[in-house]
């Protein structure tokens, strides 16, 4: 009797275990693909930045000179 207890108690200690270890590999499943998902967004992030960058940099380098406005007219009243 005492045998089967101790062995019992062995068992779900192990089943316990098992479970938490097996939780934990899940834990760091979950944030290794967060931290890549997160890398992978700044990294777009910062290619689309760049590339707005460049494109604003070249407009205004190709920008026409703007025309003179003329001066509003007055309003008659």
């Amino acid at each position: 009797m005492v045998e089967n207890s101790r062995d019992a108690a062995r068992a779900r200690a192990d089943l316990r275990f098992k479970k938490q270890e097996e939780a934990a590999t899940v834990r760091q499943k979950a944030m290794a693909e967060y931290v890549a998902e997160s890398d992978a967004r700044q990294a777009k992030t910062n290619k689309l930045r760049a590339l707005r960058l460049a494109k604003e940099a070249e407009d205004l380098a190709n920008a026409p000179a703007a025309p003179a406005k003329k001066p509003a007219r007055a309003k008659k009243k």
